[in-house]
């Protein structure tokens, strides 16, 4: 036993030594790793759909001045007064039609004539005197809209092959005179029941748009109602429409 003391006695023992606790510090896991793969969109699919989302919001925006200016005239009409022309519901789109310009002219299809308001008369070639008459009352009605003139052109659609007199061109000479086969033509505009085609003016918008139709039997004293109503349209459209089509030749 002795023995055996004296062993453990002399036995030497490694020193304890003092020393910093270890301690390894982890990362703290992102929210978006940890939920399943179902719970959260891919990061391009929810941009994409935000993209989507402002190009939407953008052409809302574009749109407004527009959207508000139709519903000036035709819904809210502050001055309480009923409109002269018959509005055409639903508005008929300028036709993707070849046509052949009477005078020199860069526009060879109806869709050309996009941008501007028009003021539209249609007759034969020869132009009896209704149709002499709707010529004057064009260019009297655009004169009278004073420095507004230039956000309308008036246009002659001529619906057959007959030559134009030549007394007649100097006085067309700011106007547009398109050749128009008359089948193709009456696919687009119409006259009020028991009326001819070139018994009206027609009132198309800058979008392209037929939007009103005089009355037949247009003349001076009934025209300062015509004009009451031009008026009104271009007020109305003030905010996103300009003088001159796009795309025009000078």
């Amino acid at each position: 036993m002795s023995g055996s003391k004296l062993s453990d006695a002399t036995t030497p023992r490694p020193e304890l030594h003092d020393a910093p606790l270890g301690l390894t510090v982890h990362s703290l896991p992102q929210p978006h790793l940890a939920l399943p793969d179902h719970a959260a969109p891919p990061l391009d699919a929810r941009r994409v759909r935000l993209g989507r989302w402002k190009m939407l919001a953008v052409m809302l925006v574009c749109a407004m001045p527009v959207i508000a200016s139709y519903l000036t005239y035709y819904v809210i009409r502050p001055d309480g007064q009923r409109h002269y022309g018959e509005l055409i519901t639903p508005q008929r789109p300028l036709p993707d039609l070849a046509v052949m310009p009477l005078q020199s002219s860069y526009i060879n299809n109806l869709r050309a004539l996009k941008g501007q308001w028009l003021l539209v008369s249609v007759a034969g070639g020869t132009c009896d005197a209704a149709c002499e008459r709707h010529l004057y009352l064009q260019r009297q009605l655009r004169e009278s809209l004073g420095k507004e003139k230039d956000r309308l052109d008036r246009v002659w659609l001529v619906s057959d092959d007959a030559d134009v007199p030549q007394s007649l061109r100097p006085a067309l000479a700011q106007a547009t005179v398109l050749r128009v086969p008359p089948a193709l033509l009456a696919q687009w505009l119409a006259p009020a029941a028991g009326h001819e085609l070139s018994e009206h003016l027609y009132v198309v918008d800058p979008l392209g748009n037929w939007m009103m139709r005089f009355p037949a039997g247009l003349d001076l004293a009934s025209a300062t109602q015509a004009k009451r109503d031009l008026d009104r349209l271009l007020r109305a459209s003030a905010s996103w429409d300009q003088p001159g089509r796009p795309g025009a030749a000078p």
